[in-house]
């Protein structure tokens, strides 16, 4: 007799940098936990970080500024990822880098726009007739092609619904069909059909079908109640550049000019003042007349220092905009010069910009903290490894630097591996840490053999 264990059909997720973050790890009084969600040490900033998630999710903190300064390797994105955690997967958080402005096809302050468009959420409430059910029948009707030829074309299609309540059968329009075949839906699967646009939504797998080997099933939902044809309440979340794309994009004729110039013209396009503030003008109306709702979120710009005074310019402007989100801004520069000018300031950010921002302090570890993020990072990734050989690689760690610590785990678990062993010791360590310089040793042996390398 043969047994085989069914394998999990769950796709693994990627380990990245921080993975391990999980919230701020703050108790129910806002202090933190020395070790919690992820993060270790820094209980200053953490606490300061959780007083600027009550006044985002209290909608008092719009248009403000914060910036979190500190060395290299200190946990400043770590901080700012902790934070989007902590507001919930409902509040926009756009992430980017100082040095993401600088493009050949667009301005520097439109690719700024673009991402505090981003940062802006829209949460859009209707109530609309829809058919909603399990799929009970999917059949299509085909006739004789006008145009001639031996092909058949869908005249309509019969599709029947299902509830705990009732069955309806419906005939829809050939469109509605294309939409129903571009989300693959099929016999057993809970549909929403909206009765005014005809616009289709697959809901789940219904959960009668929840005992068959069905790898494509992502979600399994219990049979709809009530009647097949009701009125619905349905929220959808965009964000404001989403409306901007959506109505920036010119709906061209089917002719082949039309295509060709779809074609031909470039990929990046900018979109206009006067359409944003078209925009504006009717996301205003919607939140007046109670249909919307505006939530700002959290645009974070890290490496602030790359960005010149033209955007710190605009960053001054768009703050005190209507429509702004949090900006959050990081930095592990201390005094530098502002990129387009000659003047030296902190952090390389102009002293009008610096008066708008809160700034939160993150400060280096001490060789304990690193030794319990090794560990925990180590559980991230599956890596099991001795108490000796922590300890020492938190030495390492605090002789050269956290993030070189942490990139010699993964090697040295393959060492490991390769001598048959599943846990790393400190030997497995000491080798890696010959075979891989660090940059301070790498600079060090640099100066030893300058006269070898190419200096001009």
């Amino acid at each position: 007799m043969k047994i085989t264990e069914i394998q999990s059909t769950t796709k693994t997720q990627r380990v990245a940098a921080h993975s391990h973050i999980k919230g701020l790890g703050l108790d129910e009084n806002g202090f933190a936990i020395n070790i919690a969600s992820g993060l270790v040490g820094q209980t200053e900033a953490r606490e300061a970080a959780g007083i600027v998630v009550e006044l985002i999710k209290s909608k008092k903190m719009a248009g403000r500024a914060l910036l979190l300064a500190g060395p290299p390797g200190t946990g400043k994105t770590a901080l700012a990822l902790a934070l989007a955690q902590e507001l919930g997967p409902k509040v926009p958080f756009c992430p980017m880098v100082g040095s993401e402005v600088y493009s050949t096809e667009v301005k520097k302050t439109e690719v700024l726009m673009e991402n505090f468009r981003r940062a802006i959420g829209l949460r859009i409430q209707e109530v609309k007739e829809v058919y909603e059910g399990e799929v009970t029948e999917l059949v299509p009707e085909e006739t004789e092609n006008p145009l001639g030829g031996y092909g058949k074309t869908i005249a309509n299609v019969v599709i029947t619904l299902r509830t705990a309540k009732g069955t309806k059968q419906l005939r829809l329009d050939p469109s509605i069909y294309e939409s129903i075949q571009k989300e693959r839906i099929q016999t057993g699967d809970v549909i929403y059909i909206e009765s005014n646009s005809g616009a289709v939504k697959r809901v789940g797998r219904c959960d009668v079908y929840a005992t068959e080997a069905d790898l494509e099933a992502d979600e399994y939902v219990p049979i709809p109640k009530g009647e097949v044809h009701k009125k619905k309440e349905i929220v959808q979340d965009v964000t404001l550049h989403d409306l901007d794309v959506a109505n920036a994009q010119p709906q061209g004729g089917q002719d082949v000019m039309s295509m060709l110039g779809a074609v031909m013209k470039q990929k990046k396009t900018e979109i206009t003042e006067k359409l944003r503030l078209e925009i504006n003008k009717v996301v205003n109306k919607y939140i007046e007349d109670g249909v919307a709702e505006l939530i700002p979120g959290v645009l974070f710009i890290d490496e602030v220092h790359m960005l010149d005074v033209e955007c710190f310019t605009f960053l001054n402007r768009a703050l005190e905009s209507t429509l702004a989100p949090i900006v959050i801004l990081a930095t592990n520069r201390g005094q530098c010069v502002v990129r387009g000018s000659d003047a030296v300031t902190p952090h390389g950010i102009p002293s009008d910009l610096m008066d708008r921002l809160v700034i939160i302090r993150t400060l280096p570890y001490a060789i304990q903290d690193i030794m319990q993020i090794i560990s925990i990072r180590s559980k991230t990734e599956g890596i099991t490894i001795d108490d000796d050989a922590l300890a020492f690689l938190s030495q390492i760690g605090s002789n050269t630097s956290l993030r070189y610590a942490l990139q010699l785990l993964s090697p040295a678990s393959i060492i490991a591996s390769t001598l048959g062993r599943d846990t790393i010791t400190r030997a497995d360590i000491e080798e890696i840490s010959d075979l891989f310089f660090d940059a301070k040793a790498s600079a060090k042996l640099l100066l030893q053999d300058a006269d070898k390398y190419v200096t001009h």
